[in-house]
């Protein structure tokens, strides 16, 4: 199919989502373990709770990247020693290679890898060329020493032209999925608009989505945030919650606390990544999803 026929027909979904896009099964029961196995798609189960690596990420650097080897090792054994199995990184973040190292002697099948290809002209890489997913993959799986990728997503959506500026990428995606190089694929939203556009679109399989109570690192309200997110579940989108602690900029305990309650209790929530960056990030997180799924009064 040529790439305009693909994005034509793919366009032609928006509106009639209810029959393109099935519900994700109800494969796995609810639990109010923190790091239970949630179904993200019918082909990809991931854990309750994921480390994500974009912390002031760019130019193939992150925060997780820039400090001590050691410790930067230690976060993410720990997070998969405490049971966290979703690992959502980048080709902007230069995470690959550093989550392939700490991972190295753990089953493959034990984990979900997450990761996103930069389409925007200017920022994030430090080339020019914008590549097409089936010239990136090959990249890609080797710098993480696997053999397929569970999801791949186009990164940072802003407006609602990007169906045009990143559709290019929409066809070599679903031939990687049809392949087995990849098991879905999706997008990174970060506008409310670019969000409603996405949760209409039958192509995404999976989304990440902003959401925190006191709006940090966010545009648009909590409600307005929730009512997208709803309407994209409902489409059988996979949701992936970002930005709950704001990027840490929601500092008091209390703060963190209270936001990860709120959407910790969201049923359209499924994953729910946060930037570790030491031991005792990952245990107070893990303590307040457990509360907030135990205590639901």
């Amino acid at each position: 199919m040529k790439r305009r026929q693909f994005l034509g027909s793919t366009l032609a979904g928006v509106g009639a989502v209810g029959v393109l896009s099935s519900p994700v099964s109800a494969a796995v029961p609810f639990s109010t373990d923190p790091v239970a196995k949630i179904q993200l798609t019918p082909e990809i189960t991931a854990s309750r709770i994921g480390l994500g690596t974009g912390v002031f990420g760019g130019n193939r650097q992150c925060n997780l990247t820039r400090m001590d080897r050691g410790k930067a090792l230690d976060i993410i054994r720990y997070c998969y020693d405490c049971g966290i199995r979703f690992f959502d990184l980048a080709d902007m973040y230069g995470s690959h290679g550093i989550v392939a190292e700490a991972l190295a002697d753990k089953p493959r099948d034990s984990y979900v890898l997450s990761t996103k290809i930069w389409c925007h002209k200017g920022g994030g890489l430090p080339e020019r060329e914008r590549p097409t997913a089936d010239i990136l993959l090959p990249r890609f799986l080797k710098e993480l020493r696997t053999d397929y990728i569970d999801l791949v997503q186009l990164h940072c959506l802003t407006n609602t032209n990007w169906t045009e500026t990143m559709g290019y990428q929409f066809e070599p995606l679903e031939k990687l999925k049809k392949d087995g190089v990849i098991r879905g694929h999706g997008v990174s939203v970060h506008s409310l608009a670019a969000g409603k556009m996405a949760a209409e679109m039958p192509w995404v399989d999976a989304m990440h989505m902003r959401l925190n109570p006191e709006n940090k690192k966010m545009d648009g309200t909590w409600e307005e945030n929730l009512a997208v997110i709803n309407k994209a579940k409902a489409n059988g989108k996979g949701i992936i919650i970002m930005k709950i602690i704001g990027e840490g900029t929601i500092k008091t305990p209390e703060g963190r606390r209270a936001s990860t309650f709120a959407v910790a209790r969201q049923p359209s929530v499924d994953t729910m990544i946060v930037g570790f960056e030491a031991r005792q990030h990952v245990d107070e997180f893990l303590k307040n999803v457990e509360d907030a799924l135990k205590n639901q009064n």
